[in-house]
């Protein structure tokens, strides 16, 4: 039996692959006095209780993918992860590509979606908004103010933007740690046989997918 991955799921899991995520949610939706007593003290919203429930109703895992994939060596026929590269920092994404080859299959495919610093800088070309530009790339946030956004911080980690890519860096990416043949893929194209009910066009028209061959 092939294993598929979806890494960095979030709420959009895919159907028949193994599903993992770092969020906290899912180590709360299995102590669910823990999260009763921080949405009373008021430590959690409206938005992460939810995101707390569906956790609770899935098979999604925890992993952090950049220190450990919980797969075997050389197990994985496919590799996806959508919109969380980003959020590594640069030195955290290589060690994430490296842990990617370690599961995948000689020959096996990798495919990234991140969000395009292209479609961005072209969005401020036409409009001209500096601070809706900045806003946008999720690279920086307000400074917490009280205790409760402090331990928040502390808890849950930053979860803005730590870099930004486009096709061609992307694709450096996974040429620099032995993928073989990255190229940027069209939203809706690919090169893995079979996709089933995987989402090529996740976040399409802010994403920019990448694909490699494991060698």
């Amino acid at each position: 039996m092939s294993i598929r991955v979806n890494i960095g799921c979030g709420q959009s899991p895919t159907e028949g692959w193994n599903n993992y995520d770092n969020s906290l949610a899912i180590r709360l939706s299995g102590i669910p006095l823990v999260t009763l007593i921080a949405e009373k003290i008021g430590f959690l919203s409206k938005s992460q209780i939810e995101f707390i429930s569906f956790f609770r109703g899935s098979n999604i895992k925890w992993a952090d993918a950049a220190r450990h994939i919980p797969e075997a060596d050389g197990s994985v026929e496919v590799l996806y992860s959508s919109h969380m590269v980003e959020h590594l920092g640069r030195e955290e994404a290589v060690a994430f590509v490296m842990e990617a080859r370690r599961v995948l299959k000689h020959d096996g495919i990798i495919r990234l979606a991140v969000p395009n610093t292209k479609y961005h800088i072209d969005n401020y070309l036409k409009d001209k908004d500096a601070n809706a530009f900045i806003e946008n790339l999720l690279l920086t946030k307000e400074k917490p103010k009280t205790i409760t956004q402090k331990l928040k911080d502390v808890i849950v980690g930053d979860r803005h933007h730590k870099w930004m890519y486009d096709g061609d860096s992307l694709c450096r990416l996974l040429l620099s740690e032995g993928f073989n043949d990255p190229r940027a893929m069209e939203p809706g194209s690919t090169i893995i046989k079979d996709p089933g009910t995987l989402n090529l066009q996740e976040r399409a028209p802010e994403s920019v997918f990448a694909e490699a061959i494991n060698t």
